[in-house]
């Protein structure tokens, strides 16, 4: 299992990779929270949310669950984290980046992301 400073580390460092226009009102920035987060919907604790786009009283941020990651991929090396960490940023990024330019249609990542909760639900009711 990585390590807090090698979490934040390998985070703020994919954040460097990215053009600053990605940024652009992102007030509440990035952060780190070492929660684990099963969504409410989730059966038998099977399902985690690694990283989470907020718009909370006109603040948009990015959250990065820690604890769901180490719950999820208690083996990964900083190699491999990055890798998921990189996937798991851009994922929140293009959540931002569409809701800035007010895309919520069937082609959004919002709309995916219900499709594949509808999907997980659907397995999950047998």
């Amino acid at each position: 299992m990585i390590s807090t400073e090698e979490y934040r580390a390998i985070v703020s460092d994919l954040l460097d990779e990215l053009p600053e226009a990605f940024f652009r009102e992102l007030t509440g920035g990035v952060i780190m929270s070492e929660a684990l987060v099963i969504p409410d919907y989730a059966r038998d604790d099977d399902l985690y949310t690694l990283g989470q786009y907020q718009v909370c009283y006109g603040v948009r941020q990015i959250v990065m669950f820690k604890g769901s990651f180490d719950r999820l991929y208690p083996q990964a090396d900083v190699p491999a984290a990055r890798e998921i960490l990189r996937g798991i940023l851009r994922h929140e990024f293009r959540h931002h980046i569409e809701f800035l330019g007010g895309i919520h249609n069937s082609s959004s990542l919002e709309a995916e992301d219900e499709r594949k909760k509808r999907a997980y639900l659907a397995r999950s009711d047998g």
